[in-house]
């Protein structure tokens, strides 16, 4: 059995469609999505379509999907209806009401259950996971095990788990000052902003070709951001499968048109 994990695809079904065939998981594999699997793109409910029915998956809420909820929710407060357009929404509105009433509420219902952390342990190293990273000055555990893992995690704010930026990844430490604890994967920033954010990266999150890619952050390489700037759409961004058991990293470009 293999754990991948993804995020950020920003409604780029074909690319994430592409991605899957390539890496052909098997019922028996782990799949996790860090959220963010709607905006921008032009296929966005498709997208939640997809990683609702991958065999065994678990995907987590991202910003845009608390966005998404949020503006559905208060549907006569112009500022949440405003926050959700000028982030890319309107692909998702436009795909949402192009499906029968109690599809999309289906749909909704789905995503509105979506948890906002995840953890696994893969052989002895223990990984924690957000859709944006975590508030490191939580008191962590004496011991990290499962237990531990999960009041953690429960801890953390939800809207640091879907929303923070700086104070995680521009922290000059992860969890462990020795790098012991575990490794915390997000996406929700693009990794060429951690250029001028984070203390220390593992290589440059641009590579030779233009296109983003996944960075290791901090000096105990504990903190990995995985959003390839999916976002930015072709020419810059990719959709990334990280296989936790061997840190194999698969990539899908951003196509024209898709």
């Amino acid at each position: 059995m293999s754990t991948y994990v993804f995020s950020d695809v920003h409604g780029h079904r074909a690319t994430l469609e592409r991605m899957l065939m390539r890496v052909s998981p098997s019922d028996d594999d782990r799949i996790i999505c860090l959220g963010d699997m709607i905006d921008r793109g032009p296929d966005p409910v498709g997208v939640l379509q997809l990683v609702r029915a991958l065999p065994g998956a678990v995907a987590l809420m991202g910003n845009h999907e608390d966005l998404m909820l949020s503006c559905i929710d208060n549907r006569d407060d112009p500022l949440a209806s405003m926050n959700w357009a000028i982030n890319g929404g309107a692909s998702t509105s436009d795909g949402l009401e192009a499906l029968d009433v109690d599809e999309a509420n289906d749909l909704l219902n789905w995503v509105a259950e979506l948890p906002r952390s995840a953890f696994v342990r893969v052989g002895e190293q223990l990984f924690l996971m957000a859709h944006a990273g975590v508030r490191l000055d939580v008191p962590v555990p004496e011991v990290w095990d499962e237990e531990g893992a999960q009041a953690y995690l429960l801890a953390q704010e939800p809207e640091d788990l879907t929303w923070i930026r700086e104070e995680f990844w521009g922290a000059e430490r992860g969890l462990t000052a020795d790098g012991s604890g575990p490794i915390v994967i997000a996406g929700h920033t693009p990794t060429p902003y951690l250029e001028n954010m984070a203390f220390s990266l593992d290589r440059p999150p641009v590579s030779d070709d233009g296109l983003a890619r996944m960075v290791r952050v901090g000096e105990e390489r504990d903190r990995w951001d995985i959003d390839c700037g999916a976002a930015g759409g072709a020419g810059f961004g990719q959709v990334l499968m990280v296989r936790l058991e061997d840190g194999e990293e698969f990539y899908e470009p951003v196509l024209e048109g898709e």
